[in-house]
C-alpha cells in the first residue's frame, strides 16, 4: 500500500492546531487576567540578596507547594526592610508566566513582614547571636566625656529630633553640633546610619572637619517596621566598634533596638541624649563659683593661721641684737687689743734682724765652712766604701778556697753503692718471698685433693650421681619412682635411664659398736 492510500484513510481532527508560542501566550493572558493581584504568604526560599541588575529572584513556599517570585529593583528600593532567608511575609503583586521555562511566577509590588511575631523572632535571634560574641557586654562600654567638645548626630535633618537635640544642647551648654543626614526609615536607613558613624570615627583630630567626642545616633517613634532599620545588624557591629562612644536615642522609652544594646549609653529619648552628652552650663558657673568662693576662703583661714603661728613662734626666739651682743662684744675687744699687738710685734721682729747683722762678708765665712764640712764628709764616706770592699773580698776569696767538689763527688759514689746494694737485697728477699709462697700453695693444693669432698673427685673415683627429672640429687633408692626419668652424672658426662621395680636391700655395713676407749679417726 502506497504512502498517499495511507494519508487518505486516515481519520482527521476538527481539533485546532496551535504553537507553542500560541499557548504559552495564552496561558500567560488567563494567569494574568484571572490572578492580577493577589495576596501570598509565605516562607522566603532560596533568597541570596538583589541581583547585579538590582532585582532580586527568590521563592515563596510553605509546607505544601513553592512559587517563584520576583522583585523589580524599583520595588527593592521602596521595600520598609530588607529580605532574609527564612522570614514569613506577606507579598502582594501579580502572577505571570515565563514562557522560557514554562513556569509562572509572582511578580511582587510590595512585601511586608507576616506579623510582628516573625520580626520579634528574628530580632531575638539576631540579639542573641550578637550577645553571644560578646558585642552587648558591660565591661567593654566605655564611659561619656563629661565636657564634649563637639558632638555627632545622626538622623535625619528635616525631622523634629535634630531641632530637639539642638535646642536642648543649646539651653544646657551651646557647642560645635555636627549633623550627619541619614535616612531613618526604609531599607537603606541601616546601612546609612552604619556608614554615619564610621564615617564620624574616621575623622582625625585637628583636621578641617573637627573629630566628635560623643555621637548620638536618634530617631523618633515609631512601629516596630518603622524601627527595623536600626535592629540592622551591620550597625549594630559598627556602633560596638566605634571609637568614639555612643549614644542611642531610638523611638521612645518603650521602644527597644539592637543598637540600643550596643550602643555605650542608651537615652529613652533624643531630648535625654542630649541631656546625657552635655551638663548644664550655668549649675556648672553656679558650682564653679561656689568651689572659688569656698577656695577663698580656705586660703584666708590657711594665712591667717600660719601668721598666727608665725608670729607666737616670733615671740619665743629671742631678738636680733640679743644673739649678737656677746659676738660683738669680743669683736670689739679684739679689735682694740689688735692695734697694740701688732706694735709689739713688729718691734720685736725689729730688734732680732738689727741683732743679727747679716753682712756679705759673714755669709762667705758660713758658706766657706759649710763646704769645708762637706768636703770633710765626703772623704771619710769614700775611706768607709773602700774598707768596706776589701772587708767583702776578702771574705769571699776565703769561701772559694774552701769550696771543693771531691767531698760530692764521694758522697754521691757512696749514695750509688747504697742504693745498688739495696736493691740486690730487694730482689733477693723477693725471690724469697714467691718461693716460700709457692711452696705454701703446692702444700695446700696436694692438701686440698686429699681432703676435697666436692662431686667431682667422687666422680673420678668411679662413682656416678643420680638427679631426678626436676634437678634434684637422689640420696636413697626409695626416692626413685617406677617409671622415673633419670640422669647419671659421671666423670665425663650423663646418661638417661628409667626407674624400675626396686628391691631394697641395704648395702651399708653393720655398725660395730664403738669402744669407749678408743678414739675415733678422721679418715
Amino acid at each position: 500500500m502506497s504512502d498517499q492510500t495511507f494519508e487518505s484513510s486516515a481519520p482527521r481532527s476538527n481539533a485546532a492546531e496551535f504553537t507553542v508560542s500560541e499557548i504559552s501566550n495564552a496561558l500567560k493572558r488567563t494567569v494574568e487576567d484571572t490572578f492580577g493581584h493577589v495576596r501570598v504568604r509565605g516562607e522566603i526560599s532560596g533568597y541570596r540578596g538583589p541581583h547585579s541588575s538590582g532585582h532580586a529572584y527568590f521563592g515563596l513556599k510553605d509546607d505544601k507547594a513553592k512559587i517563584d517570585a520576583v522583585v523589580w529593583r524599583t520595588t527593592m528600593q521602596r521595600l520598609k526592610f530588607k529580605p532574609e532567608e527564612g522570614m514569613e511575609v506577606i507579598a502582594t503583586g501579580k502572577l505571570t508566566t515565563y514562557p522560557g521555562k514554562s513556569s509562572y511566577q509572582i511578580v511582587i509590588d510590595n512585601l511586608e513582614p507576616a506579623g510582628a511575631g516573625a520580626l520579634m523572632a528574628l530580632l531575638e535571634e539576631r540579639k542573641k547571636r550578637l550577645a553571644a560574641e560578646g558585642l552587648f557586654d558591660r565591661e567593654r562600654k566605655r564611659p561619656l566625656p563629661y565636657m564634649p567638645r563637639v558632638i555627632g548626630v545622626v538622623t535625619s535633618p528635616t525631622g523634629s529630633v535634630i531641632r530637639d537635640i539642638i535646642h536642648r544642647i543649646k539651653d544646657r551648654f551651646p557647642l560645635h553640633v555636627l549633623v550627619w543626614p541619614v535616612r531613618v526609615q526604609g531599607e537603606t536607613a541601616g546601612p546609612e546610619a552604619a556608614a554615619a558613624v564610621a564615617g564620624f570615627n574616621m575623622l582625625s583630630d585637628g583636621g578641617a572637619i573637627p573629630r566628635p567626642d560623643v555621637l548620638i545616633v536618634a530617631r523618633g517613634g515609631g512601629s516596630l517596621e518603622d524601627l527595623w532599620g536600626f535592629n540592622d545588624e551591620a550597625l549594630a557591629r559598627t556602633v560596638a566598634a566605634s571609637g568614639i562612644p555612643v549614644i542611642s536615642a531610638v523611638g521612645h522609652e518603650t521602644d527597644w533596638t539592637l543598637i540600643d544594646y550596643a550602643a555605650d549609653v542608651r537615652a529613652p529619648t533624643p531630648t535625654g541624649a542630649a541631656e546625657f552628652a552635655v551638663p548644664v552650663k550655668a549649675e556648672l558657673e553656679a558650682t564653679l563659683a561656689s568651689l572659688s568662693a569656698r577656695l577663698k576662703a580656705c586660703m584666708s583661714r590657711g594665712f591667717d593661721r600660719r601668721r598666727q603661728a608665725l608670729r607666737a613662734a616670733a615671740r619665743a626666739l629671742p631678738s636680733p641684737d640679743q644673739l649678737l651682743a656677746l659676738p660683738r662684744r669680743r669683736f670689739d675687744e679684739a679689735t682694740s687689743r689688735l692695734g697694740r699687738a701688732l706694735e709689739v710685734s713688729t718691734e720685736r721682729k725689729r730688734a732680732r734682724l738689727s741683732a743679727a747683722r747679716l753682712t756679705p762678708a759673714m755669709l762667705e765665712r758660713r758658706l766657706a765652712e759649710a763646704k769645708r764640712q762637706a768636703e770633710r764628709d765626703f772623704k771619710r764616706a769614700q775611706t768607709a766604701l773602700f774598707a768596706i770592699l776589701r772587708e767583702r773580698r776578702g771574705k769571699f776569696d776565703r769561701s772559694a778556697s774552701r769550696l771543693n767538689p771531691d767531698p760530692l763527688v764521694r758522697r754521691q759514689r757512696q749514695a750509688t753503692e747504697r742504693v745498688g746494694d739495696l736493691a740486690r737485697r730487694g730482689d733477693q728477699a723477693l725471690a724469697l718471698l714467691l718461693e716460700r709462697s709457692r711452696t705454701r700453695l703446692a702444700h695446700a693444693d696436694r692438701l686440698l685433693a686429699t681432703l676435697k669432698l666436692s662431686d667431682q673427685s667422687i666422680l673420678d673415683r668411679g662413682y656416678a650421681l643420680v638427679i631426678d627429672a626436676d634437678g634434684k640429687l637422689i640420696k636413697r633408692a626409695a626416692e626413685v619412682a617406677q617409671g622415673a626419668e633419670l640422669t647419671l652424672k659421671f666423670a665425663d658426662g650423663t646418661a638417661q635411664a628409667t626407674g624400675g621395680a626396686l628391691r631394697l636391700k641395704s648395702t651399708r655395713p653393720a655398725a660395730k659398736p664403738k669402744d669407749p676407749g678408743s678414739q675415733g679417726s678422721l679418715f
